[in-house]
């Protein structure tokens, strides 16, 4: 006999630490852990110094947050600890986020946080506490296929977080539960309103929980004081357009506040981080059909082998929907063939799997963007024998 958790045993018998950021949504899962009997811990992680490096409130783990999540677990009636970080955060998550914008890319800190931080360190940590699960608020759904677990979208897919969950590997998937992955975000705040929670009404944070008000390029500065050095802005015709600040200012496919007026619309096609330049042109030079992939992370049923190739669904941005796509290995590496294309595709950006394109799709997986090819012949000087990477 399985509890509500899939495992066996009684759930007063089961031991669960609950990752509680101070939001509704990780207290409703402590919350509802401690009302169904379970053994509940909540843990809540202290990220960086919210002095030194942000002052946001409303940020994921900020000094508020803390707060609210020791108030949660006090109202639940759960011990909980506060657990120091920053030093693994800043070296994990928030040093690799500066070395990615340096080196041109465009990266999603949210990943490398889920993959090192929280799904590496903290699990261990939840393993250290006696638990059998390690729950979280994310709005992903997991159910047991054959001997093990398996990842799909959530019910509520405005909500859907699958994306910044690729690179949980199985071992971590079969630890992990998400007990919010059949509901709707507003029964979520209804539920933290029936516990008595002062957290039911709490904003959803928007931003990256360590750049505050949106602006990565002045965290960049403080993290790398040398990271912005000046360049030119080219077309891809040729033309130097203009001088830059910093390639840590851009990103592939901006359009707003590029710095330069031709009369007609301008994207940033790519970034070179060895010359400095900032590529800029139309908006099909953003066109995008085939990306090829770093570290990639496989949890589908179908092994993935040397010379495989797979129809699949693909997400290149966590706000664009699963597209039809091919995905190859071949001499170890991943390649991802976009049947329709796509526009602003970046380095540094991940790519994630899917069987297919509907609410009950099951994540198979992802890997980084290491390039990707323009379709076309775009290139800076227009030849069309050397396909333009970016």
């Amino acid at each position: 006999m399985l509890n509500s958790l899939d495992l066996p045993g009684r759930p007063e018998d089961t031991r669960v630490v609950v990752a509680m950021s101070g939001g509704v949504d990780s207290s409703v899962v402590a919350a509802l852990m401690k009302h169904q009997g379970y053994d509940v811990i909540g843990v809540t992680l202290q990220l960086y110094d919210h002095g030194a490096m942000v002052s946001k409130a409303k940020a994921c783990c900020a000094g508020q947050d803390i707060h609210d999540a020791r108030r949660a677990a006090e109202k639940i009636g759960i011990p909980h600890y506060v657990l120091d970080y920053e030093s693994r955060f800043k070296e994990a998550v928030m040093d690799r986020f500066a070395d990615s914008y340096i080196a041109g890319e465009t990266p999603v800190p949210c990943v490398s946080c889920n993959q090192t931080v929280k799904f590496q360190d903290l699990l261990k940590t939840a393993k250290d506490l006696g638990a059998d699960v390690l729950a979280t608020g994310h709005y992903v759904r997991s159910t047991v296929q054959g001997n093990k677990r398996a990842m799909f979208r959530p019910s509520d897919l405005d909500r859907d977080q699958s994306y910044f969950l690729f690179a949980t590997t199985q071992e971590q998937l079969d630890f992990i539960r998400f007990p919010l992955g059949g509901m709707p975000k507003a029964e979520v705040r209804e539920l933290a309103r029936q516990f008595g929670l002062s957290v039911a009404d709490k904003p959803d944070s928007q931003d990256i929980c360590f750049v505050p008000n949106g602006n990565y390029a002045d965290v960049i500065k403080k993290l790398r004081p040398n990271a912005a050095e000046p360049g030119e802005i080219v077309h891809i015709d040729g033309r130097v357009l203009g001088q830059h600040d910093g390639i840590i200012h851009f990103t592939i496919g901006q359009r707003r506040g590029i710095g330069v007026a031709t009369g007609e619309p301008l994207y940033v096609v790519r970034l070179d981080a060895d010359t400095r330049r900032v590529l800029v042109g139309p908006r099909e030079a953003l066109a995008t059909r085939r990306i090829y992939l770093r570290e990639l992370n496989w949890i589908g049923d179908i092994p993935m082998d040397e010379g495989c190739e797979l129809d699949i669904f693909a997400k290149v941005r966590s706000t664009r929907p699963p597209a039809p796509a091919r995905l190859r290995l071949e001499n170890g590496q991943a390649s991802v063939d976009l049947v329709t294309g796509e526009t602003g595709v970046a380095p540094g950006q991940a790519c994630v799997f899917f069987d297919n394109d509907g609410d009950e799709a099951r994540v198979l997986g992802g890997g980084w963007i290491a390039r990707a090819e323009r379709a076309g012949t775009w290139t800076i000087d227009k030849q069309p024998e050397k396909a333009a990477s970016a």
